[in-house]
């Protein structure tokens, strides 16, 4: 029997996922690659965010949905954050970078960046018609 659990998520664009992950210093490798789990089992999955402890969180994408799952031993989880934290964190700067990429794709610059008090991130984009 699998000790892996999968946790679905609104994550579509892979490279989106990575910049999130790289924005929060967590150190992830592309796969395929395999997420260790529970006495050996595996999962194959798309990135992979090795943990010190010998298990891993990986993210897959979901073929049914065409989402990034995240799938991980979550007994083994050894994170700053719980998971639903880790993936608040990892949602917002993926939103982060999915505006900035498609706002660049459309010809817009970021003019302003200001972080709430609440922890969201306000973004002004402008571009010059010329």
């Amino acid at each position: 029997m699998s000790h892996f659990s999968q946790i679905k998520t609104k994550l579509r664009n892979l490279s989106s996922l990575q910049a999130a992950l790289t924005d929060l210093g967590t150190a992830w490798k592309a796969g395929p690659c395999s997420v260790r789990g529970y006495q050996g089992q595996t999962e194959v999955a798309e990135l992979v965010i090795p943990q010190e402890n010998g298990y891993d969180i990986g993210f897959r994408r979901n073929a049914d949905t065409q989402d990034y799952e995240l799938v991980a031993d979550l007994q083994y989880w050894q994170q700053p954050l719980t998971v639903d934290g880790f993936l608040r964190q990892v949602t917002q700067r993926y939103a982060y970078n999915t505006v900035i990429t498609e706002s660049q794709r459309q010809g817009f610059q970021l003019a302003e960046e200001q972080v709430q008090s609440d922890g969201s991130v306000r973004l002004v984009v402008q571009r010059w018609n010329g």
